[in-house]
Protein backbone atom coordinates (compact mmCIF):
# COMPACT_ATOMS: atom_id res chain seq x y z
CA UNK A 1 0.00 0.00 0.00
CA UNK A 2 2.84 2.36 0.78
CA UNK A 3 5.86 2.96 -1.42
CA UNK A 4 9.50 3.45 -0.53
CA UNK A 5 10.97 6.66 -1.85
CA UNK A 6 14.28 6.91 -3.62
CA UNK A 7 17.39 8.42 -2.05
CA UNK A 8 19.46 9.46 -5.06
CA UNK A 9 23.10 10.41 -4.57
CA UNK A 10 25.83 9.74 -6.28
CA UNK A 11 31.33 2.95 -5.71
CA UNK A 12 34.35 -3.72 -4.94
CA UNK A 13 32.86 -6.39 -3.37
CA UNK A 14 35.97 -8.10 -1.97
CA UNK A 15 34.40 -10.51 0.46
CA UNK A 16 31.88 -12.13 -1.85
CA UNK A 17 32.06 -12.57 -5.62
CA UNK A 18 34.17 -9.50 -6.22
CA UNK A 19 37.49 -11.33 -6.14
CA UNK A 20 36.74 -12.72 -9.56
CA UNK A 21 37.54 -9.41 -11.24
CA UNK A 22 41.26 -10.21 -11.49
CA UNK A 23 42.68 -11.55 -14.72
CA UNK A 24 40.04 -10.50 -17.26
CA UNK A 25 41.26 -11.43 -20.73
CA UNK A 26 38.18 -10.39 -22.65
CA UNK A 27 34.83 -8.81 -21.87
CA UNK A 28 31.57 -8.75 -23.72
CA UNK A 29 30.57 -5.10 -23.74
CA UNK A 30 26.96 -3.98 -24.23
CA UNK A 31 25.96 -3.30 -27.80
CA UNK A 32 24.30 -0.14 -29.13
CA UNK A 33 20.76 -1.37 -28.46
CA UNK A 34 21.46 -2.93 -25.10
CA UNK A 35 22.32 -6.34 -26.52
CA UNK A 36 25.70 -8.00 -26.74
CA UNK A 37 28.36 -6.04 -28.52
CA UNK A 38 31.74 -6.88 -29.99
CA UNK A 39 34.15 -8.72 -27.75
CA UNK A 40 36.96 -6.38 -26.77
CA UNK A 41 40.33 -7.35 -25.37
CA UNK A 42 40.71 -5.90 -21.89
CA UNK A 43 44.15 -6.26 -20.32
CA UNK A 44 44.18 -6.96 -16.59
CA UNK A 45 45.31 -4.26 -14.16
CA UNK A 46 49.00 -3.86 -13.59
CA UNK A 47 49.10 -5.51 -10.21
CA UNK A 48 50.46 -8.90 -9.19
CA UNK A 49 47.96 -11.32 -7.65
CA UNK A 50 48.40 -11.75 -3.92
CA UNK A 51 49.42 -14.99 -2.28
CA UNK A 52 50.84 -16.63 -5.39
CA UNK A 53 54.29 -17.74 -6.44
CA UNK A 54 56.29 -15.21 -8.47
CA UNK A 55 55.49 -17.03 -11.71
CA UNK A 56 56.37 -15.21 -14.95
CA UNK A 57 56.34 -11.65 -13.61
CA UNK A 58 60.00 -11.50 -12.47
CA UNK A 59 61.10 -13.25 -15.68
CA UNK A 60 59.21 -10.79 -17.84
CA UNK A 61 60.60 -7.90 -15.84
CA UNK A 62 64.14 -9.21 -16.33
CA UNK A 63 63.65 -9.68 -20.07
CA UNK A 64 62.24 -6.17 -20.30
CA UNK A 65 65.25 -4.82 -18.41
CA UNK A 66 67.86 -6.54 -20.59
CA UNK A 67 66.07 -5.55 -23.77
CA UNK A 68 66.15 -1.85 -22.90
CA UNK A 69 68.33 0.38 -25.08
CA UNK A 70 71.48 1.88 -23.68
CA UNK A 71 71.38 5.23 -21.95
CA UNK A 72 72.88 7.00 -24.95
CA UNK A 73 70.44 5.37 -27.37
CA UNK A 74 67.54 6.18 -25.08
CA UNK A 75 68.58 9.81 -24.82
CA UNK A 76 68.89 10.09 -28.58
CA UNK A 77 65.49 8.49 -29.13
CA UNK A 78 63.92 10.69 -26.51
CA UNK A 79 65.32 13.80 -28.11
CA UNK A 80 64.03 12.80 -31.52
CA UNK A 81 60.61 11.41 -30.74
CA UNK A 82 59.82 12.34 -27.16
CA UNK A 83 58.25 15.67 -27.95
CA UNK A 84 56.15 14.21 -30.75
CA UNK A 85 54.94 11.36 -28.52
CA UNK A 86 54.00 13.81 -25.77
CA UNK A 87 52.07 15.97 -28.21
CA UNK A 88 50.23 12.90 -29.54
CA UNK A 89 49.34 11.80 -26.00
CA UNK A 90 48.01 15.26 -25.15
CA UNK A 91 45.96 15.30 -28.33
CA UNK A 92 44.50 11.87 -27.61
CA UNK A 93 43.64 12.86 -24.04
CA UNK A 94 41.88 16.01 -25.23
CA UNK A 95 39.85 13.92 -27.68
CA UNK A 96 38.92 11.43 -24.94
CA UNK A 97 37.77 14.27 -22.69
CA UNK A 98 35.53 15.62 -25.43
CA UNK A 99 34.05 12.18 -26.03
CA UNK A 100 33.32 11.74 -22.32
CA UNK A 101 31.67 15.16 -22.18
CA UNK A 102 29.48 14.21 -25.13
CA UNK A 103 28.58 10.91 -23.48
CA UNK A 104 27.57 12.67 -20.26
CA UNK A 105 25.43 15.10 -22.24
CA UNK A 106 23.71 12.22 -24.03
CA UNK A 107 22.97 10.57 -20.68
CA UNK A 108 21.49 13.82 -19.36
CA UNK A 109 19.35 14.08 -22.51
CA UNK A 110 18.12 10.51 -21.95
CA UNK A 111 19.86 9.18 -25.06
CA UNK A 112 21.51 6.04 -23.63
CA UNK A 113 22.20 4.33 -26.97
CA UNK A 114 24.09 7.38 -28.26
CA UNK A 115 26.00 7.64 -24.97
CA UNK A 116 26.99 3.99 -25.21
CA UNK A 117 28.40 4.38 -28.72
CA UNK A 118 30.42 7.42 -27.67
CA UNK A 119 31.79 5.61 -24.62
CA UNK A 120 32.94 2.70 -26.80
CA UNK A 121 34.86 5.18 -28.95
CA UNK A 122 36.39 6.76 -25.84
CA UNK A 123 37.42 3.36 -24.48
CA UNK A 124 39.11 2.32 -27.73
CA UNK A 125 41.04 5.59 -27.85
CA UNK A 126 42.00 5.27 -24.18
CA UNK A 127 43.45 1.80 -24.85
CA UNK A 128 45.27 2.98 -27.97
CA UNK A 129 46.91 5.80 -26.00
CA UNK A 130 47.48 3.55 -22.95
CA UNK A 131 45.79 6.15 -20.71
CA UNK A 132 44.91 4.18 -17.58
CA UNK A 133 43.04 7.02 -15.94
CA UNK A 134 40.87 7.44 -19.02
CA UNK A 135 40.27 3.68 -19.21
CA UNK A 136 39.16 3.60 -15.57
CA UNK A 137 36.92 6.64 -15.86
CA UNK A 138 35.32 5.37 -19.05
CA UNK A 139 34.62 1.98 -17.51
CA UNK A 140 33.00 3.74 -14.58
CA UNK A 141 30.70 5.76 -16.86
CA UNK A 142 29.82 2.65 -18.88
CA UNK A 143 29.05 0.75 -15.68
CA UNK A 144 26.78 3.47 -14.36
CA UNK A 145 25.00 3.73 -17.69
CA UNK A 146 24.36 -0.02 -17.75
CA UNK A 147 23.27 0.16 -14.09
CA UNK A 148 20.62 2.83 -14.63
CA UNK A 149 19.39 1.03 -17.76
CA UNK A 150 18.85 -2.16 -15.80
CA UNK A 151 21.52 -4.11 -17.69
CA UNK A 152 22.66 -5.69 -14.46
CA UNK A 153 25.02 -8.38 -15.75
CA UNK A 154 26.90 -5.89 -17.94
CA UNK A 155 26.96 -3.39 -15.07
CA UNK A 156 28.39 -6.00 -12.70
CA UNK A 157 31.28 -6.86 -15.02
CA UNK A 158 32.01 -3.21 -15.81
CA UNK A 159 31.98 -2.19 -12.15
CA UNK A 160 34.39 -5.01 -11.36
CA UNK A 161 36.66 -3.86 -14.18
CA UNK A 162 36.57 -0.30 -12.84
CA UNK A 163 37.42 -1.51 -9.35
CA UNK A 164 40.19 -3.67 -10.74
CA UNK A 165 41.92 -0.66 -12.27
CA UNK A 166 41.40 1.51 -9.19
CA UNK A 167 42.93 -1.09 -6.88
CA UNK A 168 45.66 -1.79 -9.40
CA UNK A 169 46.47 1.92 -9.36
CA UNK A 170 47.09 1.84 -5.62
CA UNK A 171 43.69 2.85 -4.27
CA UNK A 172 42.82 1.29 -0.90
CA UNK A 173 39.72 -0.86 -0.55
CA UNK A 174 38.40 1.48 2.18
CA UNK A 175 38.41 4.43 -0.21
CA UNK A 176 34.96 5.92 -0.77
CA UNK A 177 35.21 5.24 -4.51
CA UNK A 178 35.65 1.52 -3.86
CA UNK A 179 32.82 1.49 -1.34
CA UNK A 180 30.48 3.17 -3.83
CA UNK A 181 31.19 0.50 -6.42
CA UNK A 182 30.72 -2.20 -3.79
CA UNK A 183 27.36 -0.70 -2.85
CA UNK A 184 26.22 -0.77 -6.47
CA UNK A 185 27.34 -4.38 -6.79
CA UNK A 186 25.39 -5.26 -3.64
CA UNK A 187 22.34 -3.55 -5.14
CA UNK A 188 22.78 -5.57 -8.32
CA UNK A 189 22.96 -8.82 -6.34
CA UNK A 190 19.85 -7.76 -4.40
CA UNK A 191 17.96 -7.11 -7.63
CA UNK A 192 19.05 -10.54 -8.91
CA UNK A 193 17.91 -12.14 -5.63
CA UNK A 194 21.45 -13.36 -4.92
CA UNK A 195 20.92 -12.95 -1.20
CA UNK A 196 24.27 -14.26 0.03
CA UNK A 197 26.26 -11.89 -2.18
CA UNK A 198 23.91 -8.96 -1.50
CA UNK A 199 24.14 -9.26 2.29
CA UNK A 200 27.91 -9.81 2.15
CA UNK A 201 28.23 -6.69 0.00
CA UNK A 202 26.14 -4.54 2.31
CA UNK A 203 28.02 -5.86 5.35
CA UNK A 204 31.36 -5.05 3.72
CA UNK A 205 30.30 -1.50 2.89
CA UNK A 206 28.77 -0.72 6.28
CA UNK A 207 31.47 -2.32 8.45
CA UNK A 208 34.31 -0.81 6.40
CA UNK A 209 32.84 2.68 6.62
CA UNK A 210 32.04 2.38 10.33
CA UNK A 211 35.62 1.27 11.05
CA UNK A 212 36.95 4.09 8.88
CA UNK A 213 34.84 6.71 10.65
CA UNK A 214 35.83 5.41 14.08
CA UNK A 215 39.51 5.44 13.11
CA UNK A 216 39.25 9.01 11.79
CA UNK A 217 37.51 10.04 15.00
CA UNK A 218 40.30 8.57 17.11
CA UNK A 219 42.94 10.26 14.98
CA UNK A 220 41.16 13.61 15.25
CA UNK A 221 41.04 13.29 19.04
CA UNK A 222 44.73 12.43 19.07
CA UNK A 223 45.53 15.47 16.94
CA UNK A 224 43.55 17.72 19.30
CA UNK A 225 45.59 16.26 22.18
CA UNK A 226 48.80 16.95 20.26
CA UNK A 227 47.83 20.51 19.47
CA UNK A 228 46.73 21.04 23.06
CA UNK A 229 50.24 20.17 24.16
CA UNK A 230 49.15 17.32 26.39
CA UNK A 231 51.04 14.53 24.67
CA UNK A 232 52.98 15.02 21.47
CA UNK A 233 53.66 11.28 21.16
CA UNK A 234 50.02 10.18 21.25
CA UNK A 235 50.08 9.04 17.62
CA UNK A 236 52.58 8.74 14.80
CA UNK A 237 53.63 11.80 12.85
CA UNK A 238 52.14 10.45 9.62
CA UNK A 239 48.78 9.75 11.29
CA UNK A 240 48.71 13.18 12.91
CA UNK A 241 49.41 14.87 9.60
CA UNK A 242 46.75 12.81 7.81
CA UNK A 243 44.09 13.56 10.42
CA UNK A 244 44.94 17.25 10.56
CA UNK A 245 44.75 17.69 6.79
CA UNK A 246 41.64 15.61 6.21
CA UNK A 247 38.99 18.02 4.85
CA UNK A 248 35.75 18.31 6.77
CA UNK A 249 33.87 17.83 3.49
CA UNK A 250 35.54 14.46 2.93
CA UNK A 251 34.57 13.31 6.42
CA UNK A 252 30.98 14.44 5.83
CA UNK A 253 30.90 12.57 2.52
CA UNK A 254 32.08 9.41 4.26
CA UNK A 255 29.26 9.71 6.79
CA UNK A 256 26.72 10.33 4.03
CA UNK A 257 28.01 7.34 2.09
CA UNK A 258 27.45 5.23 5.20
CA UNK A 259 23.91 6.61 5.29
CA UNK A 260 23.41 5.52 1.68
CA UNK A 261 24.65 2.02 2.47
CA UNK A 262 22.37 1.74 5.50
CA UNK A 263 19.43 3.00 3.44
CA UNK A 264 20.04 0.57 0.58
CA UNK A 265 20.50 -2.36 2.95
CA UNK A 266 17.33 -1.41 4.84
CA UNK A 267 15.33 -1.46 1.61
CA UNK A 268 16.56 -4.95 0.84
CA UNK A 269 15.86 -6.17 4.37
CA UNK A 270 12.33 -4.79 4.23
CA UNK A 271 11.80 -6.45 0.86
CA UNK A 272 13.13 -9.68 2.38
CA UNK A 273 10.52 -9.51 5.16
CA UNK A 274 12.97 -8.45 7.87
CA UNK A 275 11.36 -5.17 9.01
CA UNK A 276 12.88 -5.02 12.50
CA UNK A 277 16.42 -5.18 11.08
CA UNK A 278 15.46 -2.67 8.41
CA UNK A 279 14.17 -0.34 11.11
CA UNK A 280 17.55 -0.26 12.87
CA UNK A 281 19.28 0.56 9.58
CA UNK A 282 16.85 3.36 8.80
CA UNK A 283 17.21 4.85 12.27
CA UNK A 284 21.00 5.07 11.84
CA UNK A 285 20.71 6.49 8.32
CA UNK A 286 18.18 9.10 9.46
CA UNK A 287 20.41 10.18 12.34
CA UNK A 288 23.35 10.66 9.96
CA UNK A 289 21.30 12.70 7.50
CA UNK A 290 19.81 14.90 10.23
CA UNK A 291 23.21 15.61 11.78
CA UNK A 292 24.99 16.44 8.52
CA UNK A 293 22.27 17.78 6.20
CA UNK A 294 19.59 18.95 8.59
CA UNK A 295 15.97 18.00 9.18
CA UNK A 296 14.63 19.93 6.18
CA UNK A 297 16.94 18.32 3.62
CA UNK A 298 15.08 16.27 0.96
CA UNK A 299 17.09 13.12 1.75
CA UNK A 300 16.30 13.44 5.46
CA UNK A 301 12.60 13.64 4.67
CA UNK A 302 12.81 10.58 2.44
CA UNK A 303 14.49 8.58 5.20
CA UNK A 304 11.91 9.78 7.71
CA UNK A 305 9.15 8.57 5.40
CA UNK A 306 10.80 5.21 4.79
CA UNK A 307 11.38 4.66 8.51
CA UNK A 308 7.68 5.36 9.06
CA UNK A 309 6.65 2.79 6.47
CA UNK A 310 8.97 0.25 8.13
CA UNK A 311 7.32 0.87 11.49
CA UNK A 312 3.91 0.64 9.82
CA UNK A 313 4.84 -2.75 8.35
CA UNK A 314 5.45 -4.03 11.89
CA UNK A 315 2.09 -2.77 13.12
CA UNK A 316 3.53 0.19 15.07
CA UNK A 317 0.90 2.48 13.58
CA UNK A 318 1.02 5.31 16.15
CA UNK A 319 4.81 5.64 16.03
CA UNK A 320 4.74 5.40 12.25
CA UNK A 321 2.14 8.17 12.09
CA UNK A 322 4.36 10.53 14.14
CA UNK A 323 7.30 10.12 11.76
CA UNK A 324 5.15 10.30 8.62
CA UNK A 325 3.23 13.35 9.81
CA UNK A 326 6.52 15.15 10.46
CA UNK A 327 7.86 14.07 7.07
CA UNK A 328 4.75 15.34 5.27
CA UNK A 329 4.86 18.69 7.11
CA UNK A 330 8.50 19.20 6.16
CA UNK A 331 7.85 18.04 2.58
CA UNK A 332 5.11 20.65 2.21
CA UNK A 333 7.37 23.38 3.61
CA UNK A 334 10.15 22.80 1.09
CA UNK A 335 7.91 21.65 -1.78
CA UNK A 336 9.65 18.28 -1.85
CA UNK A 337 9.89 16.74 -5.35
CA UNK A 338 8.32 13.53 -3.98
CA UNK A 339 5.69 15.23 -1.84
CA UNK A 340 2.92 13.23 -3.49
CA UNK A 341 4.58 9.95 -2.46
CA UNK A 342 5.08 11.13 1.13
CA UNK A 343 1.40 12.11 1.30
CA UNK A 344 0.37 8.80 -0.22
CA UNK A 345 2.35 6.95 2.46
CA UNK A 346 0.76 9.12 5.15
CA UNK A 347 -2.70 8.22 3.84
CA UNK A 348 -1.83 4.52 3.96
CA UNK A 349 -0.87 4.78 7.63
CA UNK A 350 -4.09 6.68 8.38
CA UNK A 351 -6.05 3.81 6.84
CA UNK A 352 -4.31 1.35 9.16
CA UNK A 353 -5.37 3.58 12.05
CA UNK A 354 -8.93 3.44 10.65
CA UNK A 355 -9.05 7.18 10.02
CA UNK A 356 -10.64 6.80 6.61
CA UNK A 357 -12.04 10.29 6.10
CA UNK A 358 -8.70 11.94 6.81
CA UNK A 359 -6.94 9.36 4.64
CA UNK A 360 -9.19 10.22 1.70
CA UNK A 361 -8.42 13.94 2.08
CA UNK A 362 -4.67 13.23 2.07
CA UNK A 363 -4.99 10.94 -0.95
CA UNK A 364 -6.83 13.69 -2.84
CA UNK A 365 -4.01 16.13 -2.04
CA UNK A 366 -1.46 13.55 -3.14
CA UNK A 367 -3.35 12.97 -6.38
CA UNK A 368 -3.26 16.67 -7.27
CA UNK A 369 0.49 16.79 -6.58
CA UNK A 370 1.13 13.67 -8.68
CA UNK A 371 -0.92 15.09 -11.58
CA UNK A 372 1.01 18.37 -11.40
CA UNK A 373 4.31 16.46 -11.61
CA UNK A 374 2.90 14.22 -14.37
CA UNK A 375 3.90 11.10 -12.47
CA UNK A 376 1.54 8.69 -14.20
CA UNK A 377 2.64 5.70 -12.13
CA UNK A 378 1.82 7.49 -8.88
CA UNK A 379 -1.44 8.84 -10.29
CA UNK A 380 -2.57 5.30 -11.13
CA UNK A 381 -1.45 4.01 -7.72
CA UNK A 382 -3.29 6.74 -5.79
CA UNK A 383 -6.48 6.26 -7.82
CA UNK A 384 -6.43 2.55 -7.05
CA UNK A 385 -5.95 3.30 -3.36
CA UNK A 386 -8.85 5.77 -3.42
CA UNK A 387 -11.09 3.15 -5.02
CA UNK A 388 -10.11 0.61 -2.37
CA UNK A 389 -10.63 3.21 0.33
CA UNK A 390 -14.11 3.94 -0.99
CA UNK A 391 -15.02 0.25 -0.64
CA UNK A 392 -13.61 0.17 2.87
CA UNK A 393 -15.55 3.33 3.78
CA UNK A 394 -18.80 1.77 2.65
CA UNK A 395 -18.09 -1.43 4.58
CA UNK A 396 -17.03 0.52 7.65
CA UNK A 397 -20.19 2.69 7.55
CA UNK A 398 -22.43 -0.38 7.24
CA UNK A 399 -20.66 -2.06 10.18
CA UNK A 400 -21.16 1.04 12.30
CA UNK A 401 -24.84 1.12 11.31
CA UNK A 402 -25.26 -2.50 12.38
CA UNK A 403 -23.55 -1.81 15.71
CA UNK A 404 -25.85 1.18 16.25
CA UNK A 405 -29.02 -0.86 15.74
CA UNK A 406 -27.69 -3.71 17.87
CA UNK A 407 -27.15 -1.23 20.69
CA UNK A 408 -30.74 0.10 20.38
CA UNK A 409 -32.21 -3.40 20.35
CA UNK A 410 -30.23 -4.40 23.46
CA UNK A 411 -31.60 -1.46 25.42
Amino acid sequence: MYRLLSWSRGRGLLRAAGRRYRGYSARLLPGPAGGPGPEMEVPPPRVAPHGRRPGLLPLLAALAWFSRPSAADAEEQQGAGGAAAEDAADEAEAEIIQLLKRAKLSIMKDEPEEAELILHDALRLAYQSDNLKAITYTYDLMANLAFIRGQLENAEQLFKATMSYLLGGGMKQEDNAIIEISLKLASIYAAQNRQEFALAGYEFCISTLEEKIEREKELSEDVMSVFGGHNIFVCGAEDRTQAARMPAEEKANTHLLLGMCLDSCARYLLFSKQPSQAQRMYEKALQISEEIQGERHPQTIVLMSDLATTLDAQGHFDEAYIYMQRASDLARQINHPELHMVLSNLAAILIHRERYTQAEEIYQEALKQAEMKRDEVSVQHIREELAELSRKNQSYSWQREIMYWKTLIMF
